[in-house]
């Protein structure tokens, strides 16, 4: 892979994991979701495992409705696979909530964005 493309992949990521998170922040569970690829994985620990864009979006609506917000990530740390893809992995933090992201695994698009195909998290308060 050369320097350009690698260059290109983490500034893709960057930007959908920064426009995951102002989404969240806004209460906004459609584009939370927006961020994954339609068929993605979602394995939430202790919740469970969601599959599809409706499954995870319900997923972050009862979040929100719950009043949860304020998401930030600690310790971002991102994995290059291949040309397309990366793994990132951080602690995270919300106003009534912490845990650990073990596995977002982000895939370029076509249109050169980025997309979750793979998000595996724990929640640990």
């Amino acid at each position: 892979m050369t320097t350009q493309e690698s260059t290109a992949l983490l500034a893709a990521i960057n930007s959908a994991s920064n426009t995951w998170k102002q989404a969240f922040n806004e209460g906004n569970a459609a584009g939370c979701a927006a961020q994954y690829e339609p068929d993605a994985t979602m394995q939430a620990n202790p919740f469970g495992t969601f599959i599809g864009t409706e499954a995870i979006t319900n997923f972050w609506q009862k979040l929100i409705d719950d009043g949860f917000s304020d998401v930030e990530y600690a310790l971002p740390k991102i994995e290059v696979v291949d040309s397309r893809s990366a793994i990132l992995s951080a602690n995270w933090t919300m106003n009534k909530a912490s845990g650990v992201i073990h596995k977002e695994l982000w895939v370029l698009q076509d249109d050169g964005s980025a997309k979750l195909r793979e998000d595996v998290f724990e929640a640990l308060a």
